[in-house]
């Protein structure tokens, strides 16, 4: 069987500079690790002020992230890409056909999160059709400590996994506030026993929460399927449900991976 050679790559004719070059710094970014301003603008053949607005832009949109020392390192967008594009694709394939039955019963909007590193990424999300609801949190990322889908996937790490996690005061993101570890391992021991989170409004105000872990076939937590609802649509007495419908479904995703 004869195999056909690739076409050689052609620049778009209308190719916009400030993309590219938007571009080329995520492709250094994921092959340097990180990058001073006066290094991109030296690689790209721009002005330090072109290039200090370019990581700016790239920092706003969450594929990168400025540490202390000012320089500009890879952040959870890319760290996100960093994981098996299939690994990805195969959760939110299996994970869609049970997320839209479970709104179809409870009326509330539904999420899949992962967690890349200290933050939590939202990769899937259906929306209810009530007037008031929670709107899609897909592509948004929060602080792991801080979100549902987050502790989740922090309570499957030992003690030790943890405190490695956030030791590393050289990937801490400018601003970014440490939890309280003991606090933090507390929680995390209350959602082992548990299996669940409830949020009360943790995370955004007026915004409730709850969640349970989505494991493989081996027992390994992938992800974290919630639910978020207005706090006042929540009463404690829906737990007890929520939880049997939450839960149901994760499995459903379990036996779908």
């Amino acid at each position: 069987m004869e195999l056909m050679a690739k076409p050689m790559k052609i620049p778009p004719a209308y190719a916009s500079n400030s993309v590219d070059h938007a571009l080329r710094l995520a492709q250094i970014l994921q092959i340097d690790g990180a990058i001073t301003v006066s290094a991109a603008a030296e690689r790209l053949g721009v002005a330090r002020s072109t290039a200090h607005r370019l990581l700016t832009a790239l920092v706003y949109r969450d594929f990168a992230v400025q540490d202390e020392d000012r320089t500009y390192r890879v952040g959870p967008i890319l760290a996100l890409a960093e994981r098996a594009q299939s690994d990805v694709g195969a959760l939110r394939a299996a994970a869609l056909g049970p997320m839209r039955a479970l709104v179809d019963r409870i009326g509330e909007t539904v999420n899949l999160s992962i967690r890349t590193g200290r933050n939590v990424r939202f990769i899937a999300s259906v929306e209810c059709a009530q007037a008031l609801r929670v709107g899609s949190r897909e592509g948004m990322v929060f602080p792991a400590h801080q979100a549902t889908g987050g502790l989740i996937a922090l309570a499957a790490l030992s003690d030790e996994e943890l405190a490695t996690l956030y030791a590393a005061d050289d990937r801490r993101d400018p601003g970014e506030e440490p939890p309280d570890l003991a606090k933090l391992r507390r929680e995390l021991r209350s959602v082992r026993l548990s299996g669940v989170v409830l949020n009360l409004e943790r995370t955004e105000r007026g915004v409730t929460a709850m969640g349970c872990a989505v494991k493989d076939r081996a027992g390994a937590t992938v992800a974290a399927l919630s639910v978020s609802m207005p706090s006042v649509r929540y009463s404690p007495k829906q737990l007890t449900p929520l939880i049997a419908e939450v839960t149901a479904a994760a499995d459903a995703i379990t036996r779908a991976l």
